[in-house]
């Protein structure tokens, strides 16, 4: 779906939890899956359970047919992940248990209907339903699973022509329009910028500062505090005592050891 947005890591995790019921195996498996694989949601309900479990075992390669494929043109082979492999497993054995033999020509991810895959209308539903409980916003849908895996290889590999050839795609301009910036590094930029880290503490008492903002401050000047906070709490008080109203500045640390503050 046009203008839908990749997740996170922390969002795929968040998502993955959301699942229950008696479908909860079917469903979080279509989520994990196809953020490991990236394929069209199209392509993931047309799959068979031959398609990703041969010799007993899940594939490490899944190969999605010309004729399920958009514009059934060109087949394309994807490697499956550990996570993908673990959805997979899953799956297989939910399919043991409510069907009593995993039929290879079943649909990999069945309706309430015997025999029938899940309809495009109703895998968006159960997707969008676990987006809610996880408390995302934005831009969601079916489509994000996608755009997660293309976002993420892009992220791992700097290859924008390894994402098209995962994705399917005939021109890598059609690629561009699925990545964006990194969300992880957006969340690093918008932090680096915040006015806290240039602000100077300064204040009429230290009373009126909690032990715990102030360990965070120094945190964020870049002080290792990981052995102080209780030789902290201690000095704090006794400075208190001797500090009464003086007012107290924390100044930056110099940026380089051992070079003297300057005026």
């Amino acid at each position: 779906m046009k203008g839908t947005r990749p997740l996170s890591t922390d969002e795929i995790i968040a998502v993955s939890n959301q699942f229950d019921g008696m479908y909860l195996v079917r469903n979080r498996s279509l989520f994990m899956f196809g953020v490991s694989v990236g394929g069209r949601i199209s392509e993931l309900l047309a799959l068979k359970v031959e398609d990703v479990w041969q010799n007993s075992a899940p594939v490490s390669d899944l190969l999605f047919e010309k004729d399920v494929v958009k514009g059934k043109e060109t087949a394309r082979m994807i490697p499956v992940n550990a996570d993908g492999r673990q959805a997979i497993t899953e799956l297989i054995r939910w399919h043991k248990e409510q069907y009593s033999e995993p039929f290879l020509k079943r649909p990999l991810f069945p309706s309430r209907k015997f025999g029938v895959a899940l309809s495009r209308s109703q895998a968006h539903r159960i997707l969008e339903e676990a987006f809610q409980k996880a408390g995302l916003n934005g831009k969601l849908a079916t489509h994000s699973l996608r755009k997660t895996f293309a976002q993420r290889i892009y992220d791992a590999s700097g290859d924008i022509f390894l994402v098209k050839e995962l994705l399917g795609h005939k021109s890598v301009e059609t690629t561009k329009q699925y990545l964006g910036a990194s969300y992880r590094k957006m969340q690093q930029a918008t932090q680096a910028i915040e006015l806290r880290n240039r602000m100077m503490i300064s204040l009429h008492s230290i009373s009126e500062i909690s032990t715990g903002d102030l360990i965070a401050e120094l945190i964020a000047r870049g002080y290792d505090v990981s052995s102080i906070s209780d030789q902290l709490q201690a000095e704090r008080m006794q400075f208190v005592a001797v500090a009464g109203s003086k007012v107290v500045a924390f100044p930056r640390r110099p940026a380089c050891a051992g070079t003297a503050d300057r005026e």
